[in-house]
């Protein structure tokens, strides 16, 4: 990535409005007088941020007709969190397994569990971890890839991204009768 691209893509990140846009796009596509309506702006003030992003290549834009659906480029907003990865090199034996190549690399937690080791932090951020040998994610444990020519293993948090929120409303049952709340209610059949 290029210094300019680095520019345009901070100077994108750098606006509360867009920032609030990436977010709504996360969730799903919206055209701009959507994108407009959910943050309380006017549309050409949206319509100027969007170009923004579209610049950064944040957003895309596919026309239907006269109206521009916006989709977000999940892997450009990935690929900007990409810069601040710590990179290391480590010489290893031929079939060293991943998990005893990562020992060696400063900030990685492992705990055993049983038999069975796990990656449980990076730099002291605990959390969900899985890797990816060049690029791919092997169907392996972590302790059973064995490395047998030169690649770039990356090991990557699972970030939670709430895809659903699903409110619970527990209610107490007397008697074929729900109590909602200190009232009684008839229960439906």
């Amino acid at each position: 990535m290029s210094r300019m691209d680095n520019a345009e893509l901070f100077r994108a990140i750098g606006s509360k409005t867009r920032v609030k846009m990436l977010k709504l796009l996360l969730r799903k596509n919206y055209h701009i007088t959507g994108l407009a309506r959910e943050i309380g702006i006017s549309v050409p003030v949206a319509a100027k941020h969007v170009r923004i992003l579209e610049d950064a290549g944040l957003v895309s834009a596919e026309e239907y007709g006269n109206t521009k659906v916006l989709r977000l480029n999940r892997e450009r907003l990935y690929g900007v969190l990409d810069a601040f990865s710590e990179e290391y090199d480590v010489s290893i034996p031929k079939g060293t397994n991943i998990l005893d190549i990562l020992k060696r690399v400063s900030g990685v937690g492992i705990k055993k569990i049983g038999e069975k080791e796990f990656i449980v932090s990076i730099n002291g951020e605990e959390g969900f971890y899985i890797y990816e040998v060049d690029g791919s994610a092997p169907n392996k444990p972590v302790n059973e890839f064995k490395m047998e020519k030169d690649g770039e293993v990356a090991i990557k948090r699972l970030v939670p991204v709430l895809k659903k929120r699903v409110r619970v409303h527990v209610k107490e049952v007397e008697s074929g009768e729900v109590v909602e709340k200190g009232k009684k209610k008839a229960e439906d059949a």
